[in-house]
């Protein structure tokens, strides 16, 4: 599969500290901070620093310091925002996963049940 980044998405611009953005958690690999438009009490969105588009882009390409260093980052956003009775990690990827931003990213959701993930 042949990807072509777009550095113009909202999350690059993000990154590059054109859009602000409610941070919850930094490392050298990954960001980490609150959706905008909350689908449960605690949704927070992590995203590589480098250009990737989905999660398959990120396994395939990032290397493995990027890797580590995204999944400390979703380690630490978990422990900050103290989801011990649970959470959902969701990537949505491309067209039919409804990915609505061209740059990889992780919804950390909790704070309520969620209920099934997907109904028929």
């Amino acid at each position: 599969m042949d990807f072509a980044y777009d550095d113009q998405n909202i999350f690059a611009k993000i990154l590059r500290g054109e859009i602000p953005n409610a941070t919850v958690f930094e490392n050298d690999h990954a960001l980490a901070f609150r959706d905008l438009y909350p689908q449960a009490p605690v949704h927070v969105l992590v995203i590589p620093k480098g250009p990737y588009m989905s999660l398959d882009h990120f396994a395939r390409d990032a290397s493995a310091d990027e890797q580590v260093g995204f999944m400390q980052a979703v380690a630490e956003v978990c422990r900050l925002e103290g989801v011990e009775a649970g959470f959902r990690a969701v990537a949505n990827t491309r067209e039919d996963g409804v990915q609505e931003v061209p740059h990889y990213h992780l919804h950390i959701l909790a704070g309520r049940n969620l209920g099934p993930m997907l109904t028929r």
